[in-house]
C-alpha cells in the first residue's frame, strides 16, 4: 500500500525539511486520501500540477518516486526537457529501477540531500511521429515524445506479419517481417527487449538497441547501434497492413502508410540516484529481479570425494 508511505514522506518533507512539495492535482481528490485525517493536516500545504497542462521544467529540483518501475517511467514522461535527480523507492512488484528501500527513508533522503549520492544518467529516446499529411505540408508533428525504456512498433490486431522499413541515418538497412520491432535505450534493454531475445546493456553505455519481435527469419538478431544515429521507421509501401506504435507502453496509435517515426537519443537523460553505485545497483537488480546467472554452486572435488567414500571404511580402519 503506497498511501501510508506517501503521507509519511510528505509530512517529513514539509515539517522536518521545510520543503515545498508538489503532487498531482488528482491526488487532492483521491477519496482514500481525503478520508485520512493525517492527510488533512498537510493537504493545504501542498502545491499541485496537472500532467497535461503544466511544464515542470523550472519548478522541481528533486523528485521522489514511490512504487515500481512503472512509476519511474511515468515520472520520466512528466519532464520532456531537463529532469531533476530522481530517487526511486521500491514499493512495487519488480523494482529493477527502484533501488531504495523505504524502511529507512529519512536517513537515505538526508544522505542524498547533503550531496552524498552517485548518479546514473539514463538516456532517453526522442520519438517524432510524422503523419503523412504532416510530411506533405511540413506541419509540426503532433507526437513528439521522450521515452526511457522503449518505443514499440507492432502489427496490432492484424493477422498478417508486419512489414516495416528500417532506415539508419537515411539509409535503408532492412525490412522487418514479423510481429514488430523494439527500439530501446540501455535502460529498456532489460525490459521488453530482453524478453524478445536482446542482450542486457548497462545504462551508462551510449547506445540504442534494435530488437525484432518474433522475426520471420532465424538470422535476424538484435543489433546495437551508436547513440548518435537517427532511426527512421515506416510501413513498407507493399505491406498488407498498417502498424501500431506505443511509447513506454503509452500513447498507442496507428502508424499508417506514408507515416514515419524518427528516433534519436535525446539530449535530456534521466539522472537516477543510485543506492550504492551504478555498477553495484545494476548487477544487484540483475540478480534479484531477473535471477541472472543464479544456479546451484558446483561442488568441489573434496565434497565429491566425501560423498563417494564408503561409510564403513572408518569402521574397518578402527578394527
Amino acid at each position: 500500500m503506497v498511501i501510508p508511505p506517501f503521507i509519511q514522506l510528505v509530512k517529513w518533507f514539509i515539517n522536518e525539511k521545510r520543503m515545498v512539495v508538489f503532487v498531482e492535482s488528482a491526488v487532492m481528490d483521491d477519496p482514500v486520501l481525503t478520508r485520512n485525517p493525517e492527510f488533512g493536516h498537510i493537504q493545504e500545504k501542498l502545491m499541485t500540477f496537472d500532467e497535461k497542462k503544466d511544464d515542470l521544467t523550472d519548478k522541481i529540483d528533486f523528485c521522489v518516486c514511490l512504487g515500481g518501475d512503472g512509476t519511474l517511467l511515468y515520472a520520466s514522461s512528466l519532464f520532456q526537457q531537463s529532469v531533476p535527480p530522481i530517487m526511486a523507492f521500491h514499493l512495487g512488484s519488480l523494482g529493477f529501477l527502484t533501488p531504495f528501500k523505504f524502511e529507512d527513508f529519512e536517513a537515505q533522503v538526508t544522505h542524498v540531500l547533503e550531496g552524498h549520492a552517485a548518479l546514473t544518467l539514463r538516456s532517453r529516446l526522442r520519438c517524432i511521429l510524422m503523419k503523412k499529411e504532416e510530411e506533405e505540408t511540413s506541419a509540426k508533428p503532433t507526437t513528439n515524445q521522450l521515452v526511457l525504456n522503449e518505443v514499440v512498433i507492432d502489427r496490432g490486431p492484424s493477422p498478417y506479419l508486419s512489414n516495416i522499413d528500417l532506415y539508419l541515418d537515411g539509409k535503408l538497412i532492412t525490412s522487418v517481417q514479423g510481429d514488430g520491432l523494439i527500439v530501446s535505450t540501455p535502460t529498456g534493454s532489460t525490459a521488453y527487449a530482453v524478453a524478445a531475445g536482446a542482450s542486457m546493456i548497462h545504462p551508462s553505455v551510449p547506445a540504442v538497441m534494435v530488437t525484432p519481435i518474433c522475426p520471420h527469419s532465424l538470422s535476424f538478431r538484435p543489433i546495437v547501434v551508436p547513440a548518435g544515429v537517427e532511426l527512421k521507421i515506416s510501413v513498407s509501401p507493399d505491406s498488407r497492413n498498417t502498424a501500431w506504435v506505443s511509447f513506454d507502453g503509452r500513447m498507442r496509435q496507428e502508424l499508417c502508410h506514408g507515416d514515419s517515426l524518427r528516433v534519436t537519443t535525446s539530449i535530456y537523460p534521466i539522472p537516477s540516484i543510485s543506492a550504492q553505485d551504478q555498477i553495484t545497483d545494476w548487477f544487484d537488480s540483475l540478480a534479484e529481479c531477473l535471477h541472472w546467472n543464479v544456479r546451484k554452486k558446483q561442488r568441489t572435488l573434496d565434497e565429491l570425494s566425501d560423498l563417494s567414500s564408503d561409510p564403513y571404511d572408518e569402521i574397518k580402519n578402527e578394527t
